[in-house]
């Protein structure tokens, strides 16, 4: 790889991490087992998704506002509407493990921009929920790569990247 494909592919870590339900803790590890190097990957997956759940959390009355816009427009709420399964369960988790084991549990169901904004929203401070989502990422996605780094040294290819197999 030339220097300008090396700097695309860490561009698109650090750009896809900040997708939601793709996560750092995803890329990461797909970077890794594609042969980018594991610290600036971890580095920059973390930047990215770490960014746009601090995002979320500062603009969380901004996006209520424009849910609750979207939800209503053209119909008119239920008094008696149920609440969505994912709503429900957060609720579950709150109530029993508090914003700790929300912010732990959450991102592996349902991703971590959704358990920030679920965390805000039911009752936390928006600094303790991004320093709880900061923590959460962080060793997830440590623990992420360090499956993927042995899993793909286990099996003796960790040195020639599974993209190569693909693309040569």
């Amino acid at each position: 790889m030339n220097f300008f494909e090396l700097l695309w592919a860490y561009v698109l870590v650090f750009i896809l991490s900040a997708v939601p339900f793709l996560e750092g803790y995803a890329v990461a590890p797909l970077a890794i087992i594609a042969g980018l190097s594991a610290v600036p990957v971890i580095i920059l997956g973390l930047l990215g998704n770490i960014v746009t759940v601090f995002l979320v959390i500062v603009f969380v009355n901004k996006i209520k506002a424009w849910r609750n816009k979207k939800k209503n427009k053209g119909q008119e709420q239920e008094e008696g509407q149920t609440e969505s399964k994912r709503t429900v369960r957060a609720q579950k988790i709150w109530s029993k493990y508090g914003l700790p084991g929300l912010a732990m549990i959450g991102p592996l169901f349902v991703g971590s921009h959704v358990t920030a904004f679920m965390s805000v929203s039911l009752g936390a401070t928006k600094q303790k929920a991004f320093v709880w989502m900061t923590a959460s990422i962080t060793v997830w996605t440590i623990v992420f790569v360090i499956l993927a780094y042995f899993g793909v040294d286990l099996l003796g290819h960790r040195d020639d990247g599974v993209s190569n197999r693909f693309f040569n």
